[in-house]
């Protein structure tokens, strides 16, 4: 028997030379790395298995084919910009605004446009009827862009309108995850290939199991009509999100309708992800008229809402879109209101929602009543915990799954995505919010989270007292892996 202990030496010696090597040869947070750290020497072989499929940076390769890629529509942007019409001025922004604004824009990848109409839509019905309405008047192109695309009652009513509109001559595409798209195979998604359509997994899905690598994914939530109608948000296509699955319930979402010129903007995001995602040269979209149109004045939707357009992924060196959230945020005076399914900040974000509220801001933050993910479900409640000792006013709703991802700060701008307060969304998925400055609009947000709140209870102390002993342990637990989860 003392080989078999001698092997189990070796083992261990091993695992911790390459559990040490693995995680500091690249860059990641302090937190993460613990993480990683903990699994890698808890779990042996194991441990590694699971850093080969989830932990390893994102593929060299997907970051060039990412990064090669232009604002081939930001020209066109520009020119929608300079022919806005002349009632709107610089008063609709805030010199507070103005900083984030400059932020986002640091680059000139972010301008603030300022022709658009804003319909919020937090309903999976109204959102799914009107979609298909603008899907149905289309007349050129139709570029579908979602992270779960489900092979569903809604999923194939999606799919049989985009087929009709590919045989009626309209130029149909799609981009999708695979790893959210479970179910939509390549030969449902054939059908519309069949039709004269494109569909095309995300570039991160791409040999995900021979790369290895199968924690990067596509989050984004776009659709884009004409060129000058887009929806973008939370909602996914599947009938989950219409409230039809007997596990989740009511499901509450928040999206938005936008006609002018950030559409364009939307426009360009989608192209920049088709074109990092093509099998072939042939399948390369190059800037035309028809994508990006030349909006005349008379043409210009008599919009007023300013809207930048924020996309932000691992391809970048750090958190741009995490850490201008921050920078919104850090602009509060009187409130600041968060809607999010999952709340695991990092450090940085915790210490900034602490500091914000110690200040005598208005912090609130809703989360769900229920878990999709019950892992997850129990870090974001150690946070929740831990937030209402700091001040901050932890809701949970109570009437379904709340699944949106809004902000609000006082009452001068507001976001509407797909960006959620956690490790995943900050670091791993490749995400795109919204962003108004607008009071009216600002209001109607804050109407809505009224509305909600009165079917949510407000977290106490009382009620964290009362949770057991064994849930505030697999709270902790689930805390302390939260960088990875």
């Amino acid at each position: 028997m003392i080989w078999w202990h001698d092997l189990i030496r070796i083992i261990f010696i091993t695992n911790t030379i390459l559990a040490f090597y693995i995680v500091f040869h690249r860059r990641r947070s302090v937190s993460t790395t613990w993480a990683w750290l903990i699994i890698l020497l808890i779990f042996p072989i194991i441990g590694i298995t699971l850093y080969a499929f989830f932990g390893r940076g994102i593929s060299q390769e997907n970051i060039f084919a990412i990064n090669k890629q232009h604002h081939i529509g930001l020209r066109n942007v520009q020119k929608s910009i300079a022919k806005a019409p002349k009632k709107i001025s610089s008063s609709d922004t805030s010199n507070d605004a103005d900083i984030a604004i400059n932020f986002f824009n640091h680059n000139n990848e972010a301008p603030l446009t300022k022709n658009n109409q804003i319909k919020l839509y937090t309903e999976g019905e109204t959102f799914c009827h009107d979609m298909l309405k603008d899907m149905v008047r289309a007349k050129e192109t139709i570029n579908v862009e979602f992270y779960t695309f489900y092979n569903d009652n809604i999923g194939n009513r999606v799919l049989q309108l985009l087929i009709k509109k590919a045989k009626q001559g309209v130029q149909v595409r799609v981009i999708y995850d695979a790893w959210g798209s479970m179910g939509a195979t390549k030969a449902w998604f054939d059908q519309l290939r069949d039709a004269g359509g494109e569909v095309l997994p995300f570039i991160t899905s791409k040999n995900m199991i021979t790369r290895y690598r199968i924690n990067y994914h596509l989050h984004r939530k776009i659709v884009v009509i004409d060129g000058h109608i887009s929806w973008t948000g939370g909602f996914n296509i599947g009938d989950q999100y219409l409230s039809k699955k007997k596990k989740f319930g009511h499901w509450r979402d928040s999206q938005v309708r936008i006609v002018g010129s950030a559409s364009l903007l939307l426009q360009e995001r989608f192209v920049m992800d088709w074109n990092a995602s093509i099998k072939r040269t042939d399948q390369l979209i190059r800037f035309n008229s028809t994508l990006f149109p030349n909006l005349d004045e008379e043409d210009i939707h008599e919009g007023d809402i300013p809207t930048q357009i924020i996309s932000d992924g691992p391809d970048r060196y750090s958190p741009y879109l995490r850490n201008g959230m921050m920078r919104m945020m850090l602009l509060a005076r009187k409130r600041l209101w968060i809607q999010t399914p999952y709340l695991i900040p990092d450090d940085a974000v915790f210490a900034v929602w602490q500091t914000i509220a110690m200040s005598g801001v208005d912090v609130r933050i809703m989360i769900p009543c229920k878990p999709d993910h019950p892992f997850i479900y129990r870090a974001t409640q150690w946070y929740a915990n831990e937030l209402t000792r700091c001040g901050v006013k932890i809701y949970i709703y109570d009437a379904g799954f709340l699944h949106a991802k809004t902000t609000i700060i006082d009452d001068k701008f507001s976001t509407v995505g797909s960006m959620n307060q956690d490790y995943r969304s900050y670091d791993l998925n490749f995400e795109a919010n919204a962003v108004f400055y607008d009071r009216k609009f600002n209001r109607q947000m804050a109407h809505v989270f009224e509305d909600d709140m009165k079917k949510s209870h407000l977290l106490t102390r009382a009620e964290i007292k009362k949770q057991g002993r064994a849930l505030r342990t697999l709270q902790s637990f689930s805390r302390m892996l939260s960088p990875i989860l």
